[in-house]
């Protein structure tokens, strides 16, 4: 699944892992102020950034997108010597590169309509509340500038939309390629078809949103983080709690930790029935193509207890699947008021305005998603793992080894043509 596509992909990923931290670590220690000596200094403080195109230009900006791209260019270029002969490296490393890098500036957008949210909320209070001096040419300008940051978002969106899409067939064909060559091995196992020509799709498929997701959630703390505890100053206190130093930081971590807890424990079940069910399709659907070639295959017996074993799993599916919504949709909807309650005693004492309000919600939420993200690709990643399952019976074939113990006992059955019942 990984290795037909990336060079040694535990070394790489690995690899990756310590130098992002070790890019990290050296960025908010030495690294801005390496900027700052070189002529990149950050706004002075109290200073507003800029809520127009000119955010993305400010020095401490262009500082940052130089380092990046320096770190890069150092990561990928010692992969790309290291693994001179691997046929995808060019996409599998340097593509990869490049969708971290676009996912990154899709967050800085964010990060310019955040800033944008204070003054036209303030502009809006101002209006609302009869104070003389708005005009209308005040709004316009201010939804001419978001015009402009949306335009530039589109943009940019709908390139690295473009450039993921053939991303992730590449990953496909590298997979699909690495199987066919290995067929002989595999071609015994159930549904041998539909695992390179479905599953291999739809694990891609599945882990490009995903890692992208994962990607886009560290961007997005990296930017936002700072952004909340510069609006923490502005919470007096928190109901039952009282007053915590950079509570919204804390709030947020808290909250999501306590989602992404409660969704694994409820959840705990679904893969393995993601998985199973898989499994009694394909038998149930590999049965009837049989009987369309063969008089004696799909007899009334067979079919009725492959279809029961469908049937069986999702019932199982639906009971599991009803009280984790219920823990799911439980949690949105609370998430969906929780800031907003934390902050009644601050809106109450009237220490912060409309446009700061706005502020804070934009940047608890990204940050609160940002920590919420198992919470929000539970489902996703339960169909990952469930395709994981069947892909890893390749592998082992491949490797002359054992095959999961599911897959032995359906093999074990193919010739008395009785599929065994399915167990939790």
């Amino acid at each position: 699944m990984f290795h037909s596509f990336f060079p040694q992909p535990r070394l790489f990923f690995s690899s990756l892992v310590v130098w992002t931290l070790i890019c990290i670590a050296v960025w908010y220690t030495v690294g801005a102020d390496f900027g700052t000596a070189l002529g990149f200094a950050p706004l002075p403080e109290g200073q507003e950034p800029p809520i127009d195109l000119r955010f993305f230009l400010t020095p401490d900006n262009l500082w940052f997108y130089i380092y990046f791209v320096t770190c890069t260019v150092l990561f990928c270029g010692f992969w790309h010597i290291k693994a001179k002969d691997h046929p995808w490296k060019n996409w599998s490393i340097w593509g990869s590169a490049l969708i971290i890098f676009s996912t990154y500036f899709g967050v800085q957008v964010y990060v310019a309509i955040n800033n944008w949210r204070r003054p036209f909320g303030d502009l809006l209070q101002n209006a609302l509340t009869g104070k003389p001096g708005i005009t209308d040419e005040n709004f316009y300008s201010m939804m001419l500038i978001f015009c402009q940051i949306a335009f530039l978002s589109m943009f940019v969106s709908i390139l690295t939309d473009f450039f993921v899409s053939h991303y992730v067939f590449r990953w496909r064909t590298a997979m699909n390629d690495f199987y066919m060559s290995k067929w002989e091995r595999v071609r015994h196992i159930e549904g041998a078809s539909q695992r390179v020509q479905e599953d291999t799709m739809r694990f891609a498929n599945i882990l490009e949103g995903l890692g992208i997701s994962l990607i886009n959630s560290v961007m997005t703390l990296i930017a936002f983080l700072p952004i909340l505890f510069q609006l923490s100053t502005y919470i007096t206190t928190l109901p039952i709690i009282g007053a915590i130093p950079h509570s919204l930081f804390w709030l947020a971590l808290l909250w999501s930790m306590f989602g992404t807890a409660l969704l694994a424990i409820v959840g705990i079940k679904l893969p393995g029935l993601q998985f199973r069910n898989q499994r009694v399709e394909a038998a149930y659907r590999k049965e009837l193509v049989y009987g369309e070639d063969h008089a004696e295959r799909a007899d009334p017996v067979t079919v009725k207890e492959l279809f029961a074993n469908v049937r069986r799993n999702y019932f199982r599916m639906y009971f599991h699947y009803l009280y984790f919504n219920v823990a799911r949709y439980f949690y949105i909807q609370a998430d969906g008021l929780f800031v907003t309650f934390m902050l009644v005693p601050t809106i109450v004492a009237g220490k912060i305005t409309y446009g700061i309000y706005q502020q804070i919600l934009t940047a608890f939420g990204q940050v609160s998603n940002s920590f919420q993200y198992l919470v929000n690709s539970w489902t996703t990643i339960i169909e990952l793992l469930s395709i994981h399952k069947r892909l890893k019976a390749f592998e082992a074939a491949i490797e002359g080894l054992d095959l999961p113990s599911a897959d032995q006992r359906y093999l074990a059955t193919q010739e008395g043509m009785r599929v065994p019942v399915e167990e939790d």
